[in-house]
């Protein structure tokens, strides 16, 4: 629980050796304060580049979040935390100019922001609010494989859409856990079936990336729909 009422991000679940940080933005303009001066020169220049205050201050309060997250677990203080991204744009973290292994990922939707951190290995996190889609049906075709496809499309109204986003965060999770992003045939990456089937929990290897096992775990809530994708080391869930 967090009771400082400054503090806008606060421990949300553990999976494996994986942390998840939830990340509150909703519109506060002193956290919003507080979250600028975190930032470095680099991302200030990028923070005033969004044109919308929205974006603003999602990019600021989840850019802090991980500042302070990565800090106290590294134990460095924040003007020796750098950000350089690779290819893809998935970025890595130095201290004082040399790289560091811990891996992170970030995720927003709306009032919602999930932080991943790892010690090792890549981590993925994806988090949804469920919110009505335009064009779902074009959605559906687009990502998923036609078994995940004739599943989706066989629930009606309030379970298809909740059925999507449950689909939806777990193979977002898993891609940017991958780091591939565009290059990525998603739809070849289908989700396991006990997961389909609605276990919480699973680990396996995929055709695309079967040099390691994967897990990925559900873990959303009653407010939006999220999971994450880990590397990991055999495959016992």
């Amino acid at each position: 629980m967090n009771d400082d009422p400054l503090r806008w991000w606060s421990p949300f679940t553990d999976s494996g050796d994986v942390s998840v940080i939830h990340v509150d933005l909703v519109p506060h303009q002193r956290r919003e304060t507080e979250a600028v001066a975190w930032l470095d020169a680099h991302e200030r220049s990028r923070w005033q580049s969004y044109r919308s205050s929205a974006a603003q201050r999602r990019y600021g309060l989840c850019r802090a979040a991980l500042r302070a997250v990565l800090c106290g677990r590294i134990g460095c203080p924040n003007n020796s935390l750098a950000f350089i991204p690779v290819e893809g744009g998935k970025p890595f973290a130095l201290v004082d100019d040399v790289p560091v292994s811990i891996s992170f990922n970030v995720s927003h939707s709306g009032n919602h922001g999930l932080i991943a951190v790892a010690s090792s290995g890549r981590v993925g996190v994806d988090v949804e609010e469920r919110v009505p889609r335009r064009k779902l049906e074009n959605l559906i075709e687009g990502v998923f494989s036609p078994q995940e496809q004739a599943e989706l499309t066989s629930l009606d109204g309030y379970r298809r859409l909740h059925m999507f986003f449950r689909f939806w965060t777990i193979k977002e999770a898993l891609v940017k856990a991958w780091g591939k992003g565009l290059f990525a045939d998603v739809a070849a990456l289908e989700i396991p079936r006990d997961m389909r089937r609605g276990a919480p929990r699973s680990v396996g290897r995929f055709a695309q990336i079967s040099e390691t096992y994967w897990c990925l775990e559900d873990i959303g809530s009653k407010d939006f729909a999220a999971a994450v994708a880990y590397e990991s080391k055999s495959a016992q869930p």
